[in-house]
């Protein structure tokens, strides 16, 4: 195999050059100092065609789509799809057509699948709402398969335990997104999302990140159109509130929130306590209590 096989020569058992090369034309793994062949029988894992356009590669494909947790059958089962038909007599389309609904309703055979089906459904849909990466829905995808596996969908909601299992991937993967926004993405009560959630980690036994202040912050200056130099200096306070002890005990946003508005005070682009309260989905007075230990504590002085 040509990636195995020249990763595991390190070195030339003649010279003892780390410089190796693959001839992919002759099949070959060869030094490039003394030019001893090293392999004869590399082996090419790529296709036996070329494709110069998207087109061309689509028709030229003779395998399926690559193994996806994103499906309840992981995307291993086969799929007749309405382009299949066309083209055919109306007596064949009819038997085709048959021939599709059996085939949808046998990728579906027991209540696990189905739960899966309907689960992954939701949380794509949840991910798309949230503008969340590829990588969230994988995730929540892993974590409601497990809980499946453990019988722990038994008498909860599906979409309930789907919006819990996608608030908790974004956790994970460290991309900030409150209970609050997944509630409104999602239709469910924002109790019903943080139950789930804690029955999840608590059942599955994860460890789950703290949130950190200089992620709050970045996010704080994307929904208040800050600019780069307002969100520089609220990373600089944050640095100085930490060396101060002023983060421990006290919840990420708020200090996420309390620095950002001590910085657009400091670069001129002055906000609102009400208008940071709403993009943090805080309160007025835990932001005013945050700013005024931090210009107390830290010695900050804003010029009028």
């Amino acid at each position: 195999m040509i990636g195995q096989r020249s990763i595991l020569i390190e070195r030339c058992p003649e010279c003892g050059a780390s410089v190796i090369l693959q001839d992919s034309k002759r099949a070959e793994v060869v030094c490039a100092n003394c030019g001893f062949v090293l392999v004869t029988d590399m082996t090419d894992l790529g296709p036996e065609w070329r494709a110069y356009t998207p087109e061309e590669r689509e028709v030229k494909v003779r395998v399926g789509s690559p193994q996806t947790f994103l499906l309840h059958d992981k995307g291993l089962s086969t799929k007749i799809d309405w382009r299949d038909i066309s083209g055919f007599a109306p007596e064949k389309k009819a038997q085709l057509y048959r021939f599709r609904r059996w085939q949808q309703r046998s990728r579906v055979s027991n209540s696990n699948e189905r739960n899966l089906a309907s689960a992954l459904s939701e949380m794509n849909r949840l991910c798309e709402a949230l503008n969340l990466p590829r990588s969230i829905i994988e995730t929540a995808a892993i974590t409601y398969r497990k809980a499946v596996k453990k019988g722990l969908t038994r008498g909860r909601s599906i979409r309930g335990l789907a919006a819990a299992a996608t608030y908790f991937a974004c956790r994970q993967c460290r991309i900030v997104r409150s209970l609050r926004e997944v509630s409104v993405a999602s239709g469910i009560y924002r109790n019903e999302i943080a139950s789930n959630y804690r029955f999840l980690v608590r059942k599955l036994k994860y460890f789950v990140p703290p949130v950190k202040p200089n992620q709050c912050i970045t996010r704080l200056s994307n929904k208040l159109g800050l600019n780069g130099k307002t969100e520089e200096v609220a990373h600089k306070i944050l640095r100085g509130a930490k060396k101060q002890k002023l983060t421990s005990g006290r919840g990420a946003k708020s200090i996420a929130a309390a620095a950002s508005y001590i910085a657009s005070k400091v670069a001129g682009e002055s906000r609102t306590q009400r208008e940071f309260a709403e993009a943090a989905d805080l309160t007025e007075v835990t932001i005013r209590n945050r700013y005024r230990e931090m210009m107390k504590r830290l010695l900050i002085v804003i010029s009028l």
